[in-house]
């Protein structure tokens, strides 16, 4: 005979109800979900600690070192001043007294506005001009990036040779054509500009490179429909091209502040500071306190304030930067 059914059987065919306590899942199962998470997230933390200890050693580790090296009088005359922290500001102190460091920062800021603005400008005009598709210009576009690949010390050699009045082709054509001109690295009014020339020429390839890639994906409708409406080159670029190019410039003018503070091979070659100190910028005047006069503390306090020029420009930009993205998304 069949077995007999059970009272709590349902319908024919039927499974059984599960009882409520059936109905739960496994302490295990509930937990699982969260395990692996936590299990994930420990792999992530054990395979990225290798390349944060690499990290820290080759710039957290400089960097505390240069902040307490700026915090001694150490210099290589008496290495023994290594560790006297008895007047730990004393250099922050002397460089604001330090009339050739002022000077210098001024000069900094001018090589940097100028040099950064040019860029932008003249990095923005051949994107605007070599955006487009056919083989001219992406010839020209490649043509135009050689600059940006060259080493910054070949780059400070050419502009030598075209400074230079004995071989220089420049000065050869000007005599040519009646306008002889003084060796412009070597006159006081014109070497600051001659070096921001140079600048100018080797890193406008970036912006226009980054401005470039941006164009690609700005929208056709809008420019399209502002065509249609009547609306002509300069108004569509200012109000409908400009817009999606402001970030891309900002990041680029970020980018080309901190390396300004860093053009050293082209100060070192072309004017090695001079003519007297007109083109001696902040680090340039930071290296001859650490390696002419061995001043090593004197000198990392110098970067260490430069750093901290750079961190709080930098936070500037990036602030009106996104207060103008806002602004224009409302």
């Amino acid at each position: 005979m069949p077995p007999t059914a059970s009272l709590d059987a349902g319908p024919a065919g039927a499974l059984p109800l599960a009882s409520p306590a059936q109905g739960k899942p496994a302490p295990a199962a509930r937990n699982r979900p969260h395990n692996w998470q936590r299990e994930s997230a420990r792999a992530y933390g054990l395979g990225l600690a290798p390349a944060l200890v690499v990290l820290a050693a080759i710039t957290l580790l400089p960097l505390i070192t240069l902040v307490v090296v700026s915090l001694t009088p150490l210099s290589l005359t008496d290495p023994a001043a290594t560790f006297h922290f008895d007047q730990s500001a004393g250099n922050y102190a002397q460089l604001l007294q330090d009339q050739r460091f002022l000077d210098s920062l001024w000069v900094q800021a001018k090589l940097s506005s100028v040099g950064v603005l040019l860029q932008l400008l003249v990095g923005l005009g051949l994107a605007l001009l070599l955006h487009g598709e056919s083989r001219m210009l992406a010839g020209l576009r490649t043509f135009f990036l050689i600059p940006m690949v060259l080493p910054p010390i070949v780059v400070a050699l050419v502009w030598k040779i075209i400074y230079t009045p004995d071989i220089s082709p420049m000065h050869a054509l000007l005599e040519q054509w009646g306008w002889p001109v003084r060796s412009l690295i070597a006159n006081p009014d014109t070497a600051l500009w001659a070096i921001v020339a140079a600048d100018v020429w080797q890193w406008f390839p970036f912006t226009m490179l980054m401005v470039l890639a941006q164009l690609q994906m700005v929208p056709r409708d809008p420019v399209d429909a502002a065509r249609i409406d009547g609306a002509n080159r300069w108004q569509v670029f200012v109000y409908i091209v400009l817009p999606y190019l402001q970030r891309t410039l900002v990041v680029c003018a970020l980018f080309r502040l901190i390396d300004s503070f860093k053009a050293f091979p082209l100060l070192y070659v072309l004017t090695n500071g001079g003519p007297g100190t007109v083109t001696e910028v902040t680090n340039f005047y930071g290296f001859i306190q650490a390696f002419n006069f061995s001043y090593w503390g004197y000198g990392s306090a110098i970067a260490v304030v430069m750093l901290a020029i750079i961190f709080v420009l930098s936070a500037l930009i990036s602030r009106l930067g996104k207060a103008n993205g806002e602004r224009h998304a409302r």
